[in-house]
C-alpha cells in the first residue's frame, strides 16, 4: 500500500498550521478578504502584517489564488 504524497503549495500546509497556530482555511479567508489582488503584494502583506515566512506566505497565496480561478 502506498501513500499519496501531497505536492505543490499544499505540501506546506501542515507546517503552516503547526507554526502559526491557525488552520489553512483561516489564512485563505484572510487572503480573500484583503483588498490586495496581486500575488507578491499578498505575500508581502502576510509577511509584514502576520509574520509568516516567505515560503509559507507564497504557498498560501498560490493555493488560494489557484482555487479562486
Amino acid at each position: 500500500m502506498s501513500e499519496k504524497t501531497v505536492k505543490g503549495p499544499a505540501s506546506y500546509f501542515p507546517s503552516i498550521e503547526r507554526k502559526y497556530g491557525r488552520p489553512v482555511g483561516e489564512w485563505q479567508e484572510l487572503i480573500r478578504s484583503s483588498d490586495l489582488t496581486k500575488h507578491m503584494e499578498l505575500v508581502g502583506w502576510l509577511k509584514a502584517a502576520h509574520g509568516l515566512g516567505h515560503g509559507h506566505a507564497n504557498a498560501l497565496v498560490a493555493a488560494t489564488l489557484a482555487e479562486d480561478r
